[in-house]
C-alpha cells in the first residue's frame, strides 16, 4: 500500500515529523506569510499535520484549503484549534482531530501551581532569600490561604473539571459558568460571568479561544473579582483584555495574576515585566514530557485511523 502524502506545518517538532515519516510521506511546509504551497506536492496531500495554535504560517484558512484538491483531514496535537479556520475546513468535508483529553491533568497542574503561587508568595518567598534579604529584613508578610475560600472556572471543559478536582482537595469551594448548565455537575453554575467573579477569590479561565470568549475577561469582570481577588488565566491570552488587566493590576482592582497564556506569545507586553502582583510564564501548560509525546500519538493515531477507513479519536464537532 502507497504511503498517504502529509503537509506538515513549519512549527511542528522534529519528534512529531519523525513519528508521521514511520508511516506517511512529510512534505514539511516552508515558513512564509504567503502560504504558497510548492506546486509539485499540491496534487498528492491528502492531510495536514499542525500545532494547531500556531502553524507557523499563519492561520490554516481557504488561502492553504483551495491550494490542495484532495486534502481529506486536518490533525492537530494541540486542544485548542485557534489557528485552524474550522468552519472552513468542515464546510468542505474537511475532518479536524486535536488532542483535548491528554492536555487536561498538566494544564491543571500549572493552574493550580499559578494559584499556590499567587495566594502564598512562593516565587516572591526564592527571590528574597536569594537576595539575602532574609536574613537582613527577617520574615516576609504574611500570605492568603487558600482553603476556604472560592474558586471560579469560566469553561468548566476538561480542564475545568481537572482543576475542579484539584482545587477542591485544597480545600476550595467551586462553581463555574460555560455556555451552559452541566447536568450532572454538583457544582454551582453561575449563568452570569460578573456574577461568578463577585463571588470568587480566584477567578480561573479555561474556556476555548472563539469569538465569544475574545475580551470576555474584562474592566468590569475584573471590577467584580475585586481588591482581594486573582485571575488565573491558562486558556488563551485572547479571552483577557490585557489593557484592562494592566490596568487592574497597577490601580489595586485586583491583588493579583497569574498567567500562562498572553497575547502576542512569546512577546508579552512590556508592561507586564514590571508589575510585582503578575506571575507570568511561557506557556508552559501541557510542557511535559508525557503529555508531550502523548498529544503527538494522538495526531499520529487521528491520521493512521483516517486512512485505514476508521473514524477517528478525537473528531472536532460542532455543539
Amino acid at each position: 500500500m502507497s504511503k498517504s502524502a502529509v503537509l506538515g506545518m513549519p512549527k511542528l517538532p522534529i519528534e512529531a515529523i519523525r513519528l508521521l515519516e514511520k508511516k506517511f510521506i512529510v512534505h514539511l511546509m516552508p515558513a512564509h506569510e504567503s502560504k504558497k504551497i510548492p506546486d509539485e506536492w499540491t496534487p498528492h496531500i491528502r492531510a495536514i499535520a499542525t500545532p494547531g495554535r500556531d502553524p507557523g504560517i499563519g492561520k490554516l484558512d481557504s488561502i492553504v484549503f483551495n491550494q490542495l484538491p484532495h486534502l481529506e483531514i486536518i490533525s492537530s496535537f494541540s486542544s485548542g484549534l485557534d489557528g485552524i479556520d474550522v468552519d472552513a475546513a468542515m464546510n468542505r468535508g474537511i475532518a479536524v482531530g486535536h488532542a483535548p483529553d491528554v492536555l487536561a491533568e498538566p494544564v491543571a497542574d500549572i493552574a493550580l501551581g499559578l494559584a499556590i503561587d499567587l495566594a502564598r508568595g512562593i516565587t516572591k518567598g526564592n527571590h528574597y532569600v536569594k537576595q539575602g534579604l532574609w536574613s537582613k529584613q527577617g520574615p516576609t508578610p504574611l500570605a492568603i490561604s487558600l482553603s476556604g475560600k472560592v474558586a471560579g472556572i469560566v469553561g468548566l471543559g476538561r480542564i475545568g473539571k481537572a482543576l475542579a478536582d484539584r482545587l477542591r482537595a485544597c480545600g476550595l469551594t467551586v462553581c463555574y459558568t460555560g455556555r451552559k448548565q452541566q447536568p450532572h455537575i454538583s457544582l454551582e453554575y453561575f449563568q452570569s460571568l460578573i456574577e461568578l467573579a463577585s463571588k470568587s477569590d480566584f477567578l480561573f479561565c479555561c474556556c476555548p479561544a472563539t469569538t465569544q470568549t475574545n475580551n470576555i475577561i474584562n474592566s468590569d469582570v475584573l471590577n467584580a473579582l475585586g481588591p482581594t481577588g486573582f485571575l488565573v488565566n491558562v486558556a488563551r491570552g485572547s479571552v483577557v483584555n490585557e489593557e484592562d488587566l494592566i490596568s487592574a493590576l497597577q490601580t489595586g482592582a485586583i491583588l493579583g495574576a497569574g498567567l500562562d497564556v498572553c497575547n502576542n506569545e512569546p512577546h508579552p507586553d512590556q508592561r507586564f515585566l514590571n508589575l510585582t502582583n503578575l506571575l507570568i510564564l511561557p506557556h508552559l501548560g501541557a510542557s511535559t514530557v508525557e503529555a508531550r509525546n502523548s498529544m503527538f500519538e494522538v495526531m499520529f493515531d487521528n491520521l493512521e485511523r483516517h486512512f485505514s477507513g476508521q473514524a477517528i479519536r478525537f473528531p472536532f464537532c460542532k455543539s
